[in-house]
């Protein structure tokens, strides 16, 4: 288990270290001729995010910031819990494999923009992680999930919840 939270936890930070999610001052800024201000596409208005965000099929809704008096576009997305599943894995090097698929996997859902985030959780329990889908639908989310190879194989079972959080807010 520890080694799953050690692997889970590197690939967490690895991919938090990409160039694209650092903040950056985009006017002093060239990639190779060019300013990267010419590069980055402009920031899209609210409106253009919400009816983007409804003609893909997502559940919104608005809430207005009574401090600020902004609104807050809130989107429905779905957290599977990871949890413990019937059989566990027995073999050394089968458990390598499929841990090393489950990393695969979890990593192409991000790369394909469907996850947000995955992670183990920290202690010993019935739980082992979380993943926030990042999809319009329970149905996609579940199916997503259940391609886990470890899901597959029987070593982990998924729960699926729906949630709702502010579009574009980022973990501090």
């Amino acid at each position: 288990m520890k080694n799953i939270v050690w692997i889970v936890g590197a690939l967490l930070f690895l991919t938090s270290c990409s160039e694209k999610y650092r903040k950056i001052d985009k006017d002093d800024v060239t990639v190779g001729s060019e300013r990267l201000d010419t590069i980055l596409p402009e920031p899209k208005t609210q409106t253009e995010i919400r009816e983007d965000l409804l003609k893909k099929g997502y559940q919104i809704f608005d809430v207005i910031d009574e401090k600020t008096k902004d609104t807050i576009i809130m989107q429905q997305y779905f957290i599977a819990f990871l949890k413990n599943g019937p059989n566990k894995i027995q073999n050394e090097e089968e458990s390598k494999r499929l841990l090393k698929a489950h990393l695969a996997h979890l990593k192409n859902m991000y790369d394909l923009g469907y996850a947000d985030i995955s992670g183990p959780f920290g202690d010993i329990g019935d739980l082992s992680g979380i993943t926030i889908y990042n999809v319009p639908t329970l149905k996609m989310a579940d199916s997503l999930a259940n391609a886990d190879p470890m899901v597959k194989q029987g070593s982990l079972v998924i729960e699926i919840h729906p949630w709702w959080a502010p579009k574009g807010y980022s973990l501090r």
